[in-house]
């Protein structure tokens, strides 16, 4: 059952979300600020978190921040009233997954939220070590069932998205995908922070390859495609 932590400091914002996600058979937990919900994730160990931006003691920035160097930790939807773009891009260069502003439709929560915990619907369904799969990219192995990368045996750290990214880039190696074509494979759905969010996923995913960030290439004025020979 895939479990969802919904962090608000507005009890009757974080109620009604976690409300809907129950009816639609998640097992959810609330949390009224940004502390609390880091102390929730060491318990709950939630798959998605909902986050508020905008809350006390730890802002929803903060807790991505404390987040970011955990090997295991949740896909992250952000809430928040502001509609800047410089916001959305200080959100996702922090390792956030998803963007929405309020006010919101529930209906687009619940289709974000679904788009996010597939990941863990899918690795939970083929738990076997025969459903192990490895794929190559020069000297980067991506190891599929347990989502994690390794280049010449040392493990490089990635957000789910990131290694959404890459696993669809490594398997198509040479094959150019627009901007457009990767928000609509990777994130499942049109995002709200529009194709920036791709930019911004590469640029973080080439910062962790390293001496291997060349195996991702742009291709101007379309977008990007992996390569064994950078």
């Amino acid at each position: 059952m895939t479990k969802v932590l919904v962090v608000d400091d507005e009890v009757s914002i974080a109620s009604a979300i976690a409300y809907a996600l129950r009816r639609e058979g998640y097992t959810v937990e609330t949390a009224e600020d940004g502390q609390a919900a880091i102390e929730r994730v060491e318990t709950f160990k939630p798959d998605v978190m909902v986050l508020d931006v905008m809350m006390p003691r730890l802002s929803g920035y903060d807790v991505c921040r404390k987040l970011a160097d955990r090997r295991q930790r949740p896909a992250i939807l952000l809430l928040t009233v502001k509609n800047d773009i410089v916001d959305k891009v200080l959100g996702l260069e922090l390792g956030a997954d998803d963007y929405m502003t309020k006010p919101f439709d529930m209906r687009e929560i619940m289709a974000r939220v679904k788009a996010l915990s597939r990941r863990h619907v899918n690795d939970a369904a083929g738990q076997s070590p025969q459903n192990q799969e490895v794929t190559q990219l020069g000297s980067l192995s991506i190891e599929l069932f347990s989502r994690t990368v390794r280049m010449e045996g040392k493990l490089i750290d990635l957000t789910p998205k990131e290694f959404d990214l890459l696993v669809l880039l490594a398997r198509n190696p040479e094959r150019v995908y627009s901007r457009e074509a990767l928000l609509e494979k990777v994130w499942d759905m049109d995002f709200v922070g529009g194709t920036r969010t791709v930019d911004i996923h590469v640029q973080r995913l080439r910062k962790k390859l390293g001496d291997l960030h060349g195996v991702i290439q742009t291709v101007y004025g379309i977008g990007y495609k992996s390569t064994e020979n950078p």
